[in-house]
C-alpha cells in the first residue's frame, strides 16, 4: 500500500471545498432559473441534485452498515439518520480528515511485536476512507455534474442568450468531472497493494482522454436534443439499457445484497451512457474498441443528419463551431486513449488471492469487504 501524504491530505481539503461550493452553484442556479420563470430547467438542475444524493447516500449508508458489522448498533442509528437528511458524505469527509491527519502529519510509534505496524493501520484507514469518498463522487459526477453539463451546454445553444450563473455551472461541472476521476484512479491505487503508481504523466494523459471523449458525446448529444428532444430521450434510454444488459451479463459481485447489486448496475448503465468503465478488473481492448467505435458512429452519424436534414441550422455560426469542437475532442480524446494505454497505462493487473479462514473477527471481516468492493470496481 502506498503511503497516505501532506500533499493527499491538502487534495482531500480542497476536495471537500469544491463539494461544498458546488451544491452552492446548483442551488444558485436553480434559483435563477426559477426567478426568470424557467421552471423546468429550474426542476430538473434539483432532480439531478436530487437523485445523486439520494443513491451516494443509499451506497454510503450501505457501506458503513457492511463495514461496521457486528459493531454498536446505536452508533450505526445515528449514522443513519444523518444519511436520511443527506449528510453522510460530511461524516465520511470527517472520518478521512481524521484519519489523513493522523497519517500525514503524526508520527506513529512502535508497540512492540503487534500484529500490524499502528503506522500502517493508520495508513490504510486513510487510504481507504478517501477511496471510498472518491468513489462516491464518481458516482455523483455521471449521475448529477455530467448531466448538468449537458443540461446547460443544451440551454447555451437552444437560447443563444448567456448569464455568469450559467458559466459558473458549466465551469463547476468540468471542474467536478476532471477531479473525480482522476482523485478515484489515485485512491484506488493506492488501496490496492497490486497496482502501479499513477504518474504524473498518466494522471494528465488519463485526464484529457476521459474528458475530451465526454465533452465530444455531450456536444453530440445536444445537437441530437436540440433536433428532438424525443429521439434524444430514446438514444439515451437504448444506450443504458446496453450498458445495463452488458453489466448483468458481467456478473458483478460489488454489494452483499441483491438490490443493492442490481442498483449498482443500474448506476453502472447511467455511467455507461458517457464514459467506459471496466468493472470486472479484466483486461477489455474488444470493449473498449467496441464502446468508442460506437460513439464515434453514433457522433459522425448526428453531424451528417444536421448535414442533410438540417441545413438552415448549419448555416449557423453555432452549429459551425459545435461540430469542429465534437469533432476536434473526439480525434483528441481518442488519441490520448492510445497512447494511454499503449505506453502509460500501470501494467500490473489485479489477481485474486484466496481469502485465508484464518482471518477471524470483526478486524478480519472489514477488511475483506474493504479490498473485495475496490477490486471489483475498476475504472480504465
Amino acid at each position: 500500500m502506498m503511503k497516505f501524504t501532506k500533499q493527499n491530505f491538502f487534495f482531500l481539503v480542497g476536495g471537500m471545498i469544491i463539494y461544498v461550493v458546488d451544491i452552492g452553484v446548483d442551488f444558485w442556479v436553480a434559483s435563477r432559473y426559477f426567478c426568470q420563470g424557467q421552471y423546468s430547467w429550474s426542476i430538473l438542475v434539483l432532480c439531478f441534485r436530487g437523485l445523486s444524493s439520494i443513491i451516494t447516500q443509499i451506497f454510503s449508508y450501505e457501506w458503513f452498515k457492511n463495514d461496521w458489522e457486528g459493531t454498536d448498533t446505536g452508533k450505526l442509528k445515528l449514522v443513519f439518520l444523518v444519511h436520511l437528511f443527506h449528510c453522510g458524505i460530511f461524516i465520511r469527509y470527517w472520518f478521512a480528515l481524521k484519519y489523513g491527519c493522523q497519517a500525514a502529519f503524526k508520527q506513529m510509534s512502535s508497540r512492540g511485536a503487534s500484529e500490524a505496524d499502528p503506522s500502517n493501520f493508520i495508513q490504510k484507514q486513510a487510504v481507504d476512507a478517501v477511496t471510498d469518498i472518491n468513489m462516491l463522487r464518481l458516482f455523483k459526477t455521471f449521475l448529477e455534474t455530467t448531466p448538468q453539463l449537458f443540461l446547460q451546454i443544451y440551454i447555451l445553444m437552444e437560447h443563444g442568450k448567456t448569464h455568469f450563473y450559467q458559466y459558473a455551472a458549466i465551469i463547476m461541472s468540468f471542474c467536478g468531472i476532471s477531479l473525480s476521476m482522476v482523485d478515484y484512479q489515485i485512491s484506488l491505487r493506492k488501496s490496492l497493494p497490486d497496482k502501479d503508481e499513477f504518474r504524473v504523466l498518466s494522471k494528465f494523459m488519463y485526464l484529457l482522454y476521459k474528458l475530451l471523449t465526454i465533452t465530444s458525446w455531450i456536444l453530440s448529444i445536444s445537437l441530437i436534443t436540440l433536433l428532438s428532444v424525443r429521439i434524444s430521450v430514446i438514444l439515451l434510454i437504448c444506450l443504458w439499457i446496453c450498458g445495463f444488459t452488458w453489466t448483468l451479463k458481467q456478473h458483478t459481485t460489488f454489494c452483499k445484497s441483491k438490490k443493492m447489486e442490481y442498483l449498482y448496475r443500474i448506476v453502472v448503465g447511467i455511467i455507461l451512457i458517457f464514459s467506459f468503465f471496466n468493472i470486472k478488473g479484466r483486461r477489455t481492448k474488444v470493449w473498449i474498441s467496441i464502446y468508442y467505435a460506437t460513439h464515434t458512429v453514433v457522433t459522425l452519424g448526428i453531424l451528417f443528419v444536421y448535414m442533410f436534414w438540417k441545413r438552415s441550422f448549419i448555416k449557423e455560426i453555432c452549429f459551425t463551431i459545435v461540430s469542429i469542437l465534437t469533432i476536434l475532442s473526439l480525434v483528441l480524446g481518442i488519441l490520448f486513449l492510445a497512447v494511454y494505454y499503449s505506453h502509460l497505462h500501470p501494467t500490473t493487473y489485479f489477481k485474486p488471492q484466496a481469502c485465508s479462514d484464518e482471518v477471524d473477527g470483526v478486524t478480519g471481516q472489514k477488511e475483506r469487504v474493504k479490498t473485495d468492493r475496490f477490486q471489483d470496481f475498476l475504472m480504465q
